[in-house]
Formats: C-alpha cells, structure tokens, sequence
C-alpha cells in the first residue's frame, strides 16, 4: 500500500513539473520546471540534441552563457559562461552561437588594427556547455580600416548539417565593396569559398546599393543577391538592376549571374527563399515612379521574381499592388478611396514556402524610436522603444500573382534603456547597405523586446499565427477595435488562423488564467512543422517548454 502511495505521489509530481497552460485551439503548451538562478535572460533558443535543449543566456551587458536543459523533464542540467580566449592578446567579441548536426560552436571576432585585418573564430563547446581549448580560424578579412570594418552574417542550411558566413565591408576610396561568402560543414571546415569586390558609382541621382541576402538550399547551393538603383535623369527614368549571384555544389561553385534589369519601378527592399522546387523566389515591396523619374518611396505592393535553377532564367516577374480591401485596413477608408500608398515602415519578417510552390511572406510594422539621452558621458542613458504593430499578410501563387492578402491587427511596443545606441548598423554607410540584420540586436533581448512580434506555423498547407496580446482584445479581428498591447507582463497568447482564401478566424484562451506565463515570441526555436520549443516567463518566474500543434 505504502508502494502504491508513493507511485502516485512520484505521477503527481510529475505532472506539476511538466505544467500545461491554457489550451488554444490545437495548440498545447507545455513547461518544465522553474528556472531558479540568476544567470540572466534566455535571448536565443539554439536547437535540440543529443537529448538537451540548448539555450544562450545574456547577463548584464555582455556575460553571455550556455544553458543546459533536459529535453525530456525540460530542467535546467548546467550553466557555463562563454569566455573567449585571447587572439594575439586581444578580446574576442561574442558573435553567434550554432548547432551543426549535434555540434555546438561558439563564435567570436576581433580586429586587429595593424594588419587592418578582421578575425572570426569558431569554438568547440562540449554536451556539458564547456569551450574547447582549440579556435578554429574562419575568416582572416583585410579592411580599409576599423570603421569599414563590415560585419558577420550567418545562416544554417535547412537540414542544419552547414552554415553560410557571409562577410562583407566598404572600400570607399575604390567605390567598391567586399563580399566573402564561406560554407562550413559540422566540423566547421570550409566547403566553400568565394571573395569579389564590386564597384558601384555614386555619382549618379538617388543612388543606392544593397546586398540585400543570401542563402543556402538543401544542395548546398549558394546565392546571393545584390540591387543597384539609381535615377536616369536624363531619360527621366527609375533604373533598378538586381543581381542573383549563384554557385552552384553540382558545378564546382563555379560563380553564375542572373540579371534583372527593372524600369519605372523603385525596388524598396530583396529578400530571398531558395525553394524546394530548385527555384529561387526574390520578393519584396516596390513603390511608383513620378514622371520625372523619381521614387515615391512609400509601399506600393509586393513584387515576385522567379529564378529557374536549372536554366537560371527568369521565368516570372511580377508586381501585386495592394488591394483596396487591405488599403483600407492599413490606411482608413478616406486614404485608401484617393489612391494612397502605404508608408515605408513595414520590413518583411518571414517568407513561407507553400505546398503548392507559392509564397506567404508576413511583413511587420516595425519602428525604433530612440529617446534623448539622459546624464554625462559613459553614465548617460538612453531609452529606447520598440514598436512592433500589425502585420500583411501576401500570398502568391506559384507564378507569382496574387492569391489573396490580409491583416493580423496588432499593436505592440516595448521600451528599454541602454547605455548607448547606435542607430546605423555596421553594414550601413551613405549610399551603401547591407540589409541582412537582426531586427532586434541580442543585447537588448532579455529586457523587453522579445515579448513582441509573432511565431508563424504552416502546417498541412494552413498559415497561424501566434503572438501576445492584450486581454480585452478577446475575439477581435478588426485593426480598428484593436487596443494596444499594453503591459507585456499581463499579455494572454492569441491564434490567428487563415483558411485558403485569406479569412481570419481568432482563438483565445477559453479563460484567463492568474499568474499565467506570458511567451516571448522573439525567442524561439522551430523543431518541425508542428512542434516549438518555446520560453515564457511571469515577472521573475522563467521556464522553456514546448507547444505542438496537433492535427
């Protein structure tokens, strides 16, 4: 009998360990226990391996660490910090932290001023949380000099088994720019490597040059992409060119290039998604061209370029201009009846391969408002708010016409301080821009940001998207009616489901219930199509968990 108690005793623990909050819709969300040090903030859920669930951790305001947690019980096993070691007697920055087929590195970089050279490292890290001993030397960059030094940008491959370093920097007095693009396999030896210098010439109207992204497909095929625009003021015309550059792993990484040449048409933003049907989708916002060849600069749709891989011709352009229907609910009905354009503020979140070889691409209201500084010198502060409001929905056919748009009516805003802030990131400078970063720097997740935004799940051909939301917003679809955010800590979870022709259809928590986690939708990571391993916290209480999306 004693046996028996204690059996049950040992299952009811067990469940209060693994606690379920509310249930909404399909969506079961599961925790693990307290997090109870004090070891800072989770910022980044790295992936699932080996049986663990791994996890970066940033404490103050730059004592980064390596949690540990077990993926079944979802406990916290170990806590390290992330301490470099010297590089000829210089401090590592911390860069990136990657898992490569069960491998975990840590990534730093350091410039040595000297030789005007650029250093990024990779760093073993054992199942314990524990760095190598060893560096392994990815990248040795010469630079014109410290404040051209460029920035890193990285990216796993679909099956996480390689990941793509893309290096890039500014030569102003040549007028040209640097890209080095590297594939690294899971012992972080380089499989792939190229380097060129491009030109451009600012001496032409409204000129512009972005690196505007780059990818890896499950070949290991390699691109990049990169848009030149400027103003023909002679011929009174927009002049886009966009390049596709290609190497391909079935042709030795032999460099090919795909033009694009686009009149009449200002190209606003390119981000890629190279697809399962060996094509390359480059898609977008673009605005309208006055008269006199200038840009109006705000959004006047979304664009679609398809790449055939296998004969790297141009099958389909494309340009949607927004319908009146979602004019309407961005601009008003009064703005949208006199034909106005949507202001720039919107920057493309996530791009989803549908079933069918069509696009959904979710584009958020984003906006950073940087307050005065307050105090003297190293002392001041600087408060910073984060706005993250609602998002449009576009999905494309598979040749790149519209299928149908909407809305999900949010309105979210977090604000921090900081030390100090730097509004241009390092990829930035005059005409030239690299438009590859993070929309939410690391350092600052962990103090506010993180709880903004939305986690999309595509499953079984249907778009939902999950986000925080406040309370009194239960039921409500209509960006009109819709109250903002408010205190992130009293958020409740929300579900936007979209059917096959756009509808929104919401799902709220049956009740709400007191002292509920709130999820950071900003920190998460994708296990499958169905499953997320998630965090969410209430006031000082943390705990990862994770939600799977049933059929």
């Amino acid at each position: 009998m004693k046996t028996n108690f204690l059996k049950v005793v040992f299952f009811v623990l067990c469940c209060c360990t693994l606690s379920a909050q509310n249930k909404i819709d399909k969506i079961n969300m599961t925790y693990g226990e307290e997090i109870t040090d004090d070891k800072g903030k989770i910022i980044k859920l790295i992936g699932e391996a080996n049986g663990k669930i791994y996890s970066l951790v940033l404490k103050g305001k730059s004592n980064y660490f390596i949690k540990i947690f077990d993926s079944k019980a979802m406990k916290q096993i170990s806590n390290n910090e992330i301490v470099f070691p010297e590089i000829k007697d210089k401090d590592l920055e911390f860069e990136e932290i990657v898992l490569l087929n069960d491998k975990l590195y840590a990534i730093g970089s350091v410039y040595h001023r000297k030789e005007k050279k650029y250093t990024l490292v990779g760093i073993p890290i054992s199942e314990k949380g524990v760095l190598s001993t060893n560096t392994i030397t990815l990248f040795e960059s010469q630079v014109a000099n410290a404040s051209s030094k460029g920035g890193f940008y990285f990216k796993n491959s679909p099956d996480g088994q390689m990941l793509l370093i893309m290096h890039t920097s500014l030569f102003e007095k040549e007028d040209a720019m640097k890209y080095e693009i590297k594939l690294f396999d899971q012992m972080m030896q380089s499989t792939f490597a190229t380097e060129d210098k491009v030109s451009y010439d600012d001496n032409k109207k409204d000129y512009q040059f972005t690196i505007s992204d780059f990818d890896v497909n499950v070949k290991d095929d390699v691109f990049l992409v990169v848009n030149e625009g400027y103003r023909d003021k002679k011929n009174k015309e927009k002049v886009e060119k966009v390049e596709l550059h290609i190497f391909k792993n079935s042709n030795g990484y032999k460099k090919e290039v795909v033009k694009v040449d686009v009149i009449d048409k200002e190209i606003i933003n390119c981000k890629m998604l190279a697809t399962s049907k060996n094509d390359v989708k480059l898609t977008g916002f673009f605005s309208s061209v006055r008269e006199n060849g200038k840009a109006n600069k705000e959004l006047k749709g979304v664009y679609n370029i398809t790449v055939n891989l296998q004969t790297n011709a141009t099958s389909n352009i494309v340009f949607n201009e927004f319908d009146y229907e979602t004019k309407v609910k961005l601009l008003g009905e009064r703005r949208a009846k006199k034909g106005k354009d949507v202001k720039p503020l919107y920057n493309i979140h996530t791009i989803i391969e549908k079933n069918d070889g069509g696009l959904i691409v979710l584009s958020e209201y984003q906006m950073i408002y940087i307050g005065q500084k307050q105090g003297i010198g190293p002392l001041g502060i600087q408060p910073i708010t984060y706005t993250m409001n609602e998002m449009i929905v576009t999905c494309l056919k598979p040749d790149g016409t519209l299928e149908w748009s909407n809305v999900v009516a949010k309105e979210q805003a977090a604000t921090i301080t900081v030390a100090s802030f730097n509004v241009f990131g390092v990829g930035s400078s005059g005409n030239f821009n690299v438009a590859i970063g993070l929309s939410i720097p690391l350092g600052v997740m962990g103090k506010g940001p993180e709880y903004l935004s939305v986690i999309p799940i595509y499953k079984n051909g249907q778009l939902n998207i999950l986000f925080n939301d406040n309370v009194k917003n239960k039921g409500i679809t209509d960006i009109e009616q819709i109250k903002p955010l408010g205190n992130y800590n009293n958020a409740v979870p929300t579900l936007f489901v979209f059917d096959d022709k756009g509808g929104i259809t919401r799902k709220d928590p049956e009740e709400v219930i007191k002292n509920e986690l709130v999820l950071r939708p900003g920190v998460y990571h994708r296990k499958s199509e169905k499953e997320f391993i998630i965090y969410a916290s209430r006031k000082s209480v943390d705990k990862i968990g994770r939600f799977i999306l049933e059929d």
